[in-house]
């Protein structure tokens, strides 16, 4: 019996250092991921020219799009195994 409770207090010690890496680098990571300054509106020129729309032109539905196409595959997922 000795052996089997040294073989649990690893298996739980590896998962007390596996809950800590995880936690160090979730802490870590905003440090190193630091935004940039948003571009000058109009590219730096006056206002009222060139032909940039309002906001910028930042695209937003390719990320909206991904997200929707990711909660459709989990929902019908769910769905496959509520009924299987």
């Amino acid at each position: 019996m000795p052996k089997a409770e040294g073989v649990k207090k690893y298996t739980d010690m590896k998962k007390v250092i596996k809950l800590l890496v995880v936690t160090a680098f979730l802490l870590a990571v905003p440090v190193f991921m630091m935004a940039q300054n948003p571009p000058h509106p109009n590219g730096g020129n006056a206002p009222g020219t060139g032909n940039t729309p309002v906001g910028g032109g930042a695209p937003i539905g390719g990320g909206l799009i991904i997200m929707m196409v990711m909660g459709a595959a989990y929902g019908s997922k769910k769905l496959y195994k509520a009924f299987k």
